[in-house]
């Protein structure tokens, strides 16, 4: 499976209203009502973006795909996975219902990071938290090997964010993977044990609620605290690709915008897409 983050901001015309003068009085809808099950779809993020447009999906919605066969990654990679075997599901939450401004567009960080670690809670409990890890900015790793990933697309009008379609894939029990794909790992291969995708991916849903919750309610600098104590290689030396230059660097952590922080010689920081790394 690939995946990675993206936020791409939409282009498309003849955006629907945003409700949330409607309902802005009202608490948020529990994410993962309703949780839609498809049979086969192109991409769960094409589905739920259609959606969006038809005016037939809204906050807290999540679509379940049992195969997705054109899925998508960041800079148009495709997201692998086998049908039937992992969790697939696209997430619609719209950013600027609830209260306080945990996030904007132009910060649109503390989103990710709230995502990330909500997968990272859900999946340590399977696979041990000691050996969970959250790669930036925001795949998820257990050891050195990939087990999910997200790609976040957004809905925009202006410099209005009407809507976040959050893709996720977590492997679950796909054990054989394409040799195009990169030191992948599922839950099956790690425990040894067969899961229900579906009931996995709305354990998922009732993590993500929680954490979505949290971040609206005042929890910013506290997930980033988190974010940061389940980094992928925190505090370790790794080797990093900027343009045609390779160089060996300690990573320090994750800033408050979404910035790596590294030291060597130098302490830098870099924005995502800005290197690469050399694994």
């Amino acid at each position: 499976m690939r995946s990675r983050f993206n936020f791409a901001l939409s282009k498309n015309r003849n955006l629907l209203p945003h409700p949330a003068s409607i309902l802005s009085h009202k608490p948020d809808p529990p994410i993962g009502q309703p949780f839609v099950e498809l049979g086969s779809v192109d991409s769960t993020n094409n589905y739920a973006t259609a959606r969006i447009h038809e005016g037939l999906a809204s906050h807290g919605s999540i679509f379940f795909a049992h195969d997705q066969f054109a899925g998508k990654g960041q800079r148009g990679k495709t997201w692998n996975s086998r049908p039937g075997d992992n969790i697939v599901m696209s997430l619609i939450l719209e950013p600027s219902l609830g209260p306080g401004t945990a996030f904007s567009l132009a910060r649109p960080f503390p989103l990710s990071a709230c995502i990330a670690l909500s997968c990272h809670d859900f999946f340590s409990r399977y696979a041990g938290a000691g050996e969970t890890s959250v790669k930036w900015p925001n795949d998820l790793y257990w050891r050195d090997r990939k087990a999910g990933g997200i790609l976040i697309e957004n809905i925009c009008r202006g410099t209005e964010w009407l809507f976040a379609v959050v893709g996720i894939g977590i492997n679950i029990n796909q054990v054989a993977f394409p040799e195009t794909v990169r030191n992948p790992v599922s839950l099956k291969q790690i425990t040894g044990r067969d899961f229900d995708a579906v009931a996995l991916a709305r354990e998922l849903a009732t993590v993500l609620d929680t954490r979505y919750n949290e971040l609206m309610t005042g929890g910013k600098t506290r997930q980033l605290a988190a974010y940061n104590a389940c980094l992928y290689k925190r505090n370790q030396a790794v080797r990093l690709k900027k343009g045609q230059a390779v160089f060996d660097t300690t990573i320090q952590g994750v800033s408050g915008g979404g910035e790596l922080l590294t030291r060597d010689t130098l302490e830098r920081s870099f924005t995502f897409g800005e290197v690469e790394w050399i694994l």
